[in-house]
Parts: structure tokens; sequence; C-alpha cells
């Protein structure tokens, strides 16, 4: 079902196209979004509500204007499971912005998702949650936003990034890996729903009916990960990204977000990395801060009060039992050293976020900000009153809702008692030698500690990868000063320019990290490479459809290589094709393992991702420079006039001078043309149809003409002077066979074509 729905001159005279001029971040915190939809439905809830009902992916057709930037032809739909009821005023939304026009985006978002704060009477409970997340894991962006169909007001939203390929693009730096959301159809009250058990088998069709996989592939990789953790989990390390779930399980129990993988085994995503571990992504926080109290699949597998959800356990999963299986979290706690790092991390979200009074200020500058909107929602499940009191003190509808500070105060005084809480090894000032890393040296690390049976750093070269553990020691040995004088040390060999770590203690009591959020935030060393260690090898003006980006287009490219024989990293790097401008364009952070290629898009549309650049290249010949800044060049090259199916490349490959290549992009450089004739006289596109181009790589004058197949000239004698890009209209000449001829002195070289009609 699709319905069009045409806005009119008068606002489409009143609007802008969308990214014509600058906005407010789409999920900026410090105003409120105005999103505006215009159907020609005139029962626009009811078609709204079929679709839902259906349960396909098919979408109402209207027009989105987000804050004056108009979308036109966006598609909708209803989203939501509890939260969505037929016929209710303010249901909430799913906005596909390119469901007509493909590629359109507002600030590189392609989806919007809205929801309606249902079981939310402070409308603080998913912005504020996810707030505190992103400090210590990959999690989505939110804010609020007003929304309006056909000029009436539906009522005052969450807007949340949807957790998608551009997600993932972001916070992984690639989104082509297995990706599930953890959402049963249908909720099992009683049952295991995506708890990431083994009861159905290992065969992968057992849960296509469980899972909603949001990739391609992965329904293998998903199998594999259910089998370790649950009948190897001494291996789940080479499967699971343990840190980022043990941070997930804390975030979960620190805030009570038991509407996840805590209560009914539901509301994550997961993703499985370039590493081949999976990472665990926080999904609908709208019930967070204990909204959601049915069960906690534990002790309190029938409901729990809100003064029992001030006390849970959150070792339930380990001390207690588990009536609903949750292997994710019985199995990892299992493990003492996980338990005592999941308390380490539970200890961070409390006292960074709730030991003093900043989360209440945080909270009252959200409310203020609201504030008018929240009244002027006249289709909000809450009273007014219920707004500014839930806050501080619970309110009752059919359930009673905790003030989100009485929760966590009384969390705070309970969990400040609770073994592992205190009493944790001392981690003093982290420091590394020597300053600048060199590469293939020795790098040592070091750190005062007090307290502490076991300590680890957990290191990784380059920005990827998995973090290694080595132990740190206190012997003398290691750079760490005298044995036993509280300094502990480890040494390692240096194998890239970009060293990320952190360090984490332990005794039979607690754990520490530091810095405290690690692995979220790590230590980093960042040194600078020298000239020659990473070069510019190849690159191609003027293209013209010989090679084209993931996007399509026929954009020019520069090519870097990695010529060293060590890992590095291009972070703090900048291309120009200016020199009185060496920081034009930052490039992105990517690792390059030796002899690897990294591609560089020069089309100027650095929406389309970070590896496009804000320039383009000059095909009549320029300067390119690859630098930290004006007084540390790496590399500069200075080419002249392209031709559009050649490239200008560096061989030997990475080492050799530049020469007019056949494109290799991101692969080795090689010479393969032809035979000489062929090298100096090409034609394309051939055949043609409205125009030809002819390159001539000979030194000197020489004459161009072209001839019918029967030796009939159809065009003048044209004149050239050295090396030239002949360009040919075929206007006016009839289809069929033709030749073009070259002349010199002292020869004569023939190219036939077909111009088609």
């Amino acid at each position: 079902m699709r319905c069009w729905y045409g806005i009119g001159l008068v606002l489409a005279m009143a609007v802008a196209p969308a990214a014509a001029f600058a906005q407010p971040d789409l999920y900026e915190l410090g105003s409120v979004r105005e999103l505006r939809l215009y159907f020609n439905v005139a029962n626009w809830r009811r078609a709204l509500d079929s679709l839902y009902l259906l349960g396909e992916d098919e979408r109402l057709i209207g027009d989105l204007v987000i804050d004056g930037t108009l979308l036109p032809d966006v598609g909708v739909r209803y989203k939501g499971y509890s939260s969505w009821a037929n016929g209710r005023a303010k249901n909430p939304f799913n906005i596909k912005l390119d469901e007509v026009h493909s590629g359109q985006d507002y600030q590189g978002f392609e989806k919007i998702k809205l929801s309606n704060v249902i079981q939310d009477p402070s409308f603080l409970r998913e912005v504020m949650a996810y707030e505190v997340a992103r400090n210590y894991m990959h999690a989505s962006r939110a804010n609020y936003a007003d929304l309006y169909v056909n000029d009436t007001l539906v009522g005052l939203y969450t807007s949340v990034e949807d957790v998608g390929k551009d997600f993932l693009k972001e916070q992984f730096g690639e989104k082509d890996g297995s990706f599930f959301k953890g959402n049963p159809p249908t909720v099992d009250l009683t049952g295991e729903n995506c708890n990431l058990g083994d009861s159905p088998g290992l065969d992968s069709t057992a849960y296509y009916d469980i899972y909603d996989i949001q990739s391609d592939h992965g329904w293998g990789h998903l199998v594999e990960l259910i089998d370790v953790l649950n009948n190897t989990p001494e291996n789940i390390e080479q499967v699971l990204n343990v840190d980022r779930t043990l941070w997930m399980h804390a975030f979960n129990y620190a805030l009570i977000n038991f509407d996840s993988y805590v209560g009914y085994a539901q509301n994550y995503y997961i993703y499985r990395d370039e590493n081949g571990q999976w990472n665990p992504i926080l999904w609908d926080l709208n019930m967070s801060f204990a909204s959601f109290r049915l069960t906690d699949a534990s002790t309190y597998w029938n409901g729990f009060s809100i003064n029992q959800a001030m006390t849970i356990d959150p070792l339930s999963h380990y001390s207690g039992p588990s009536v609903f299986p949750r292997p994710l979290l019985r199995n990892l706690f299992n493990n003492a050293m996980y338990r005592r790092m999941y308390i380490a991390h539970l200890r961070t979200i409390i006292t960074e976020q709730f030991g003093d009074q900043a989360f209440r200020e945080r909270a009252l500058e959200r409310q203020a900000l609201i504030d008018a909107h929240v009244q002027a929602d006249t289709n909000k499940f809450y009273t007014y009153q219920s707004f500014l009191d839930n806050l501080d003190q619970s309110v009752s509808y059919t359930v009673a809702y905790p003030g989100l500070t009485q929760l966590m105060d009384g969390r705070v005084a309970y969990l400040s008692t609770y073994p592992g809480f205190t009493g944790q090894p001392v981690i003093g000032e982290v420091a590394h030698a020597p300053m600048d890393i060199a590469l293939g040296g020795l790098l040592t690390i070091t750190a005062p500690i007090t307290d502490a049976d076991t300590v680890l750093l957990a290191c990784r070269f380059g920005t990827s990868g998995l973090f290694q553990r080595v132990a740190m020691v206190d012997d003398g040995q290691h750079g760490d000063g005298a044995a036993g004088d509280g300094i502990y040390g480890a040494q390692l060999t240096a194998t890239s320019n970009h060293v990320e770590y952190y360090l984490y203690a332990e005794n039979v009591t607690a754990g520490a990290f530091a810095p405290a959020r690690a692995a979220h935030e790590t230590y980093e060393i960042q040194t600078r490479l020298a000239p020659g260690t990473v070069v510019i090898n190849e690159l191609m003006a003027g293209n013209q459809g010989r090679v084209q980006d993931p996007t399509g287009a026929s954009s020019d490219w520069i090519e870097l290589y990695n010529a060293g024989t060590f890992t590095i990293s291009t972070a703090g790097l900048y291309l120009t094709d200016n020199v009185a401008d060496p920081t034009r364009w930052a490039l992105p952070d990517r690792t390059l393992d030796p002899g690897e290629y990294m591609v560089i898009w020069a089309d100027d549309r650095t929406s389309v991702g970070d590896d496009h650049a804000n320039f383009k290249l000059d095909a009549t010949g320029e300067t390119i420079q690859l630098a930290y800044d004006a007084d540390a060049v790496l590399d500069r090259v200075t080419f002249g006039e392209q031709f559009p199916i050649y490239t200008s490349g560096r061989i030997p490959n990475g080492t050799g001078s530049f020469q007019r290549l056949t494109p290799t992009v991101g692969g080795y450089n090689r010479v393969e043309f032809g035979t000489e004739p062929e090298r100096v006289f090409q034609l394309y596109p051939n055949p043609a149809t409205t125009e030809l181009n002819a390159i001539v790589d000979l030194p000197g004058s020489f004459e161009v003409q072209v001839f019918r197949s029967d030796g009939r000239a159809v065009t003048g004698v044209q004149q050239y002077t050295d090396r030239h890009l002949v360009q040919l209209s075929t206007v006016g000449l009839a289809a069929g066979h033709y030749v073009m001829q070259v002349r010199t002195a002292d020869s004569v070289m023939s190219q036939p074509f077909i111009l088609l009609p």
C-alpha cells in the first residue's frame, strides 16, 4: 500500500531542500526537533494501523519536514510491541527517508525512530539512559522531537538513532558482519526467547523463528556463538567481546533496565565484527529505571516491587537460580575474573553517574527543556503533574513508576556495600617509555599499584584487532624499577605507530581498571610516521566510468599504500590538493598492515562516507600531498594532464616514479598495455554514441582524421602538438563502422570504431 501526497507550492516555498543549509544536529540534546509529516490520506491513523497489523514492511508514503528541511516521499510505519495499540492517538513511528528516493538522508541518517514515551511519566528514562550508556559502550544517540501530522500536533516523542548499517559503520568501522536483533516475534512469558540458549539444538533453521536477522548472512555464526557459550564457555573470548557484554550487564543492573536480555531475553542487537567476535548493543530503553518489573528471570521471576528493585543482586544469575535460562549471564559469571571485572564496571557506572547530584542536575536540565512541549502534548499517557513528580518520586497508574532519583539513591546505597564494590587495588599514574614509539623497538608500560594479586596489560597495535593480555610484574626486570617497589611493568615490541592499552588489577575481593571506562576508553600512544612509510601510490583524475566507487559513482580517487614493514595507523594524517592548506581533509583513522592499500574517493562528497575527501582532482594536473602538517610531509606528488581511462601510479609498486597505468585500484601496480601502437593511441568508448575520445601519446605534432570503412573522409584534418586528449563529437555522423587515423611525419596509425545509433 503506497499513497502519494504532494505538499504543494506554498509549503514547498516555505521549506528548504534536504541539506540545503546548516541545521542543528538531529540528535543534539539542547533543543527539541520539529518533525512534520504530510499524508493525503484522510484517516492516516487507520492506514498505519492496517499496515502494522499486516506485519509486512509496507509503508505509507508522505512528505517529511525536519526543522524546515523537506524530505519528499518518505515511507512511514508504526513500530513497537507493547507501545503500539490499534486506534491509539499516539503510536511510535518508523520513518524511512530513502523509501522512494535512493540515497535520500538527513545528516547521513536514512531512518528515524520515534518512541511515544509510554511507560514513562517522567519523559526522561529513554533519553537519559542512552546518555549514560554512551559513556561505556556503543549505544544510540537520543533526544526529543515534536511530531505533527498534517500540521496537527500528535505529541512529544523521543527520537532514537537507528541501529542499522550506518550505526555499525560509525561504531565499528565496518558494517558487513553477521547482525541480529534479539526480538522474538511473540514474547513467551515463561520461555527462553532470545536468550542465546541451545535448547533448540545446533541446526540453524531451528532459530529462524526466534532471532531477527538483519544481515545477508550469519546463521552459522550465530549457532557457533550459541554452541561455545553453552558448551565450551572457557573458549568464549574467541567468539564474544566479553568486555562489552559485561558492560551491557552492568548497565542493565545499575539502571534496572530489565525489559532487556535480563527480563524476557529481548531488546538487544548483536553484531559480529571483523575480528570474529560478537558485540551486544542495547536497544529500547523506554522502560529503564525500573519501569519494567515483571521478571528478572531469577529470584524475582514473577515480578518485583520498587523497594526490591533498589536491592536486586547484580549477580542473581550466579548466586541465585535462573528460573528462565540466561547463559549470557550465568556462564560468564561462573568465571571469577569476569565477575570481578563486571562488578568493577558496575562500580564505575554507579560512582560516575549517580554518586553525586550530577545526574539530577542533568535530569532537571532535560525536564526544563521539554516542559512546555509536555504541556502541549494532549495525547500523552500521563498528567503534567506526574511528569514533574516522577523525577524524584513514584507515581501510580496501572503500575507504580519509581522516581528516577528515588530509585538510584536506593540503588547507590545498596551497591555501595555490595561485596567487591570496595577493596579493589589502587592503580596510580600510568606511564610509557619511550614517549615516541620506535617501530620494532621496545615499549615499556608501568604503573604504581597497591593491593593487587594479579595485574594485566591489555594492548593492541592500531585501532582495530583484538586486545592481547600480558602480565605486568614487579620483579625489577620489566622496566618496573626495583623488585618489590610497588611499580608494575610490562615490555613488548612496538609493531605499530599507534597503540591502545588499558590495565586491569585484581585481588581476591575486587578488580579495577585504568582507565575506569576501559575498554570503551583506553590509553593511546600515537607516533608520527617517517616519510616513505605510507605513500601516495596511484591516482585517477577525470574518471569517466572506468572505476566506480561503492555508490556506483565515477569518482576520482587516490590510493595510499603501506610501504613499510610494520602495521601503521592513519590517525592524524591529512590529504590536500593545495600545499598552502596542508590539513584540508583529515584521513579516517584506519589501520594498514604492511603491503595494505587504502583508497580515498576525491569527489567532494563527504556525506557519503568517511573515505570521501572534500576536494576533487584536477585532470589538467596539480599537486597532492600527504602530511601531518606543513612541517611533517610524508609524500607529495605533482602530476600533469590525465587521461580518463588511465591512472598515474608508482612503478615499481610503492617505491618507483609515477607512470601511466591501466587502473589497479586497491591492488599492485603493473604496466598492462598491449603493443606500442595501442599504448600511444587509444580510443574509448568503443562502440561510441554521442562522443568519442582518443588518447594520443606522441611527442611533436600530429594530425587526426576520421574515415568511413570504405575509405571516405568524414572529418577534416585536425592538427595537434604533443600528447593530447582528442574529443570527437559524433553529431551528424550516421551509425556504422569508422576508422580514426593518426599521422606523423614518419608514421600512420589507425584504430577502427563503431558508432551506435
